[in-house]
């Protein structure tokens, strides 16, 4: 299951325009690098190191049970092809990750999709959420982290990681100056991988913060 994925758009469809909070290419880098998370989380891919026959940083695939899952699979075929840089594997892998997405979660009844008014022939669509139960977890769990101070769980620092490198936190939160400087300094110490630290953590925890750390600064590169 795609869960960083599936929850960061969810995240940026809640909204009253129900549609993504984020501009293009920004939204599709965000749902590329949740993708890729995901798969870290499962170690089914990391970052090359010193001393490998693969340059260090490049997200390499590992041997593993196959998925059917349709919106990791594609981009851990994508890896298992050849290693890539993680800003070239968002690239590559963003260009189809909402269709996908959106498709997975329609089929599975958690959102619906409407079309939307349009001055031009382009074909617009919102997203209506089925049950909000899942995004107000999803939600409750990103404000609890960022203005409480909660250890987040590893899905929920992985988002936070992303929406803070991808400048993305202003789709999920409407703040003065004070609250986002409070925002921006403890989402920075959750992306820096303070997280681990906070909450229990086992292999896939630290591959996935390893991970990240390199995800990060190519969406950081990228925005």
């Amino acid at each position: 299951m795609a869960q960083i994925a599936e929850d960061l758009f969810l995240l940026l469809v809640d909204n009253a325009s129900a549609r993504p909070g984020l501009d293009s290419p920004r939204r599709d880098h965000v749902l590329a690098a949740g993708t890729l998370l995901d798969l870290a989380y499962a170690c089914r891919i990391r970052p090359a190191v010193e001393g490998e026959a693969v340059p260090p940083g490049r997200l390499i695939a590992l041997d593993g049970a196959a998925s059917d899952d349709a919106i990791t699979q594609p981009a851990f075929e994508l890896l298992r092809t050849r290693p890539l840089r993680p800003a070239t594997a968002i690239k590559k892998i963003g260009k189809k990750t909402r269709g996908r997405l959106v498709d997975h979660l329609e089929r599975t009844g958690q959102i619906r999709r409407n079309a939307l008014p349009s001055k031009n022939f382009a074909r617009n669509h919102g997203y209506t959420l089925a049950n909000r139960d899942r995004v107000g977890l999803a939600r409750a769990a990103v404000l609890s982290a960022v203005f409480d101070r909660t250890p987040p769980n590893a899905s929920t620092a992985a988002i936070i990681t992303i929406l803070h490198a991808a400048d993305g936190l202003g789709a999920l939160l409407t703040l003065n100056d004070r609250g986002w400087r409070w925002v921006h300094a403890r989402a920075g110490e959750i992306a820096g991988g303070s997280w681990i630290d906070e909450s229990p953590s086992a292999l896939p925890e630290v591959n996935l913060a390893v991970t990240a750390a390199t995800v990060r600064q190519a969406l950081t590169e990228l925005a």
